[in-house]
């Protein structure tokens, strides 16, 4: 599969969704369910990130998960 660079994916059909509390953690979801919570440092320094490209905002999502979505997984 050759994507192009900027290609996000399945994050196109199924894209991260996300909530700021007011204690500044971000709740990263998908799918309707809490995927990851960042918190601290990391999550001022992702705030600050966001809102400018809704497609860099969804690769943020995804690196702040981790390993998350490589390609390989079964379907």
């Amino acid at each position: 599969m050759n994507r192009e660079p900027g290609d996000l994916g399945g994050l196109a059909n199924n894209p991260f969704d996300y909530r700021i509390t007011q204690s500044g953690e971000i709740h990263v979801s998908r799918g309707g369910r809490t995927v990851t919570v960042v918190r601290g440092q990391a999550a001022a320094k992702l705030a600050t990130q966001l809102g400018q490209d809704p497609a860099a905002d969804q690769l943020l999502f995804a690196k702040a998960t981790g390993n998350y979505k490589r390609g390989n997984e079964r379907r």
